[in-house]
């Protein structure tokens, strides 16, 4: 193998676009990436696709290039970072009834979405103390990195961002009298839908970083970079930082919260089976089978086999919606 060649190439892709016929797309789509190997979760529905994949770089690349030789697809961007694991466990095409779920109708992303701005530009813009920065994501993912300057909206899921506009927007609120507005999210996926949103509720001038974090770490150098921490993605990565090498964090196997330094040293954290995010939420019954999985993916590890994993024994204590996959995710 040609040494600057990965193993694995990871691509991050969505585009909003009028697709009426998702549901036919869906077989084709998954026989292919069956075919090819290629593993990860898209999404389809009537506004477009979003997802991420990974696999082989040909095999990905294949799959890319059937993607736009449908028309509609013909300018689909896709971001990617090499790696050398296969960071998903399965492939699945699925239908949605939107690529990431705002809950908001009759929003036209396609042909309403804010003002791009390119990642070399993103500095002076959030640099401009009339400039309102809006981290768009949720806050477990807020929570390990972000932006300088950005508020924190707080939110569980992009579902919630609405009322957070409609609150904020009230006097004394951070949005109130309609002030320029700089959104940004994980892949870019969740600013198309909300700086449309903004501008359905009135906000003139709303910008929106062009390729999301992603696209920023990977193009502005770190000594001139904004970004504090690292960025949640969502595969098994967990955590990317600038020039998207990995991340500082590793993945809760109980209720799959990004844990850091503090959370991996805590007496709460048992590998597979706790951290002080969902310590006690689990009977003792359910430990035990967190623990027995845990266990037989260490022994198939050990023997260089792939483990799929069994579902989570229970409801788990906060999961990450796949409506949000690329990751971010929205990877996107």
């Amino acid at each position: 193998m040609d040494p600057v060649t990965p193993r694995y190439l990871t691509v991050a892709l969505y585009q909003f676009v009028d697709l009426p016929d998702c549901a036919a797309l869906r077989a084709p789509l998954q026989a292919l990436c069956d075919e090819h190997g290629v593993r990860g979760m898209l999404l389809l529905a009537p506004e477009g696709i979003n997802g991420t994949i990974a696999g082989a770089p040909a095999t990905v690349h294949a799959v890319l290039a059937w993607l736009r030789s449908d028309p509609r697809f013909a300018a689909l961007q896709h971001k990617e970072a090499p790696t050398e694991r296969q960071p998903f466990y399965r492939m699945r095409v699925r239908l949605k009834r939107e690529i990431v779920t705002l809950g908001v109708p009759d929003l036209n992303p396609a042909r309403n979405a804010g003002t791009y701005v390119k990642p070399e530009d993103w500095n002076a813009l959030i640099d401009d103390p009339g400039v309102v920065v809006v981290d768009t994501r949720n806050d477990y993912e807020v929570g390990i990195g972000t932006f300088e300057r950005a508020i924190n909206p707080h939110t569980r899921s992009f579902a919630e961002f609405p009322a957070w506009v409609a609150q904020q927007s009230q006097p004394g609120g951070v949005l109130a009298g309609k002030p320029r507005v700089a959104m940004f999210c994980t892949g870019g996926i969740r600013c198309e839908k909300s700086t449309a949103f903004l501008k359905s509720q009135g906000f003139d001038e709303v910008f929106h970083l062009e390729g999301g974090i992603l696209k920023y770490l990977a193009t502005v150098p770190e000594n001139n970079s904004r970004w504090h921490g690292d960025c949640f993605v969502f595969d098994e990565r967990v955590s990317v930082g600038h020039g998207l090498a990995p991340g500082h964090h590793q993945l809760c196997r109980s209720c799959r919260m990004p844990l850091g330094e503090v959370e991996l040293a805590s007496p709460h954290y048992v590998r597979g089976v706790s951290c002080p995010y969902c310590h006690g939420t689990r009977t003792p019954e359910q430990e035990r089978a967190l623990a027995e999985r845990q266990r037989q993916m260490d022994l198939a590890d050990q023997r260089g086999q792939v483990h799929l994993g069994a579902r989570q024994p229970g409801n788990p204590a906060r999961a990450i919606t796949r409506d949000e996959v690329g990751r971010e995710d929205d990877s996107a």
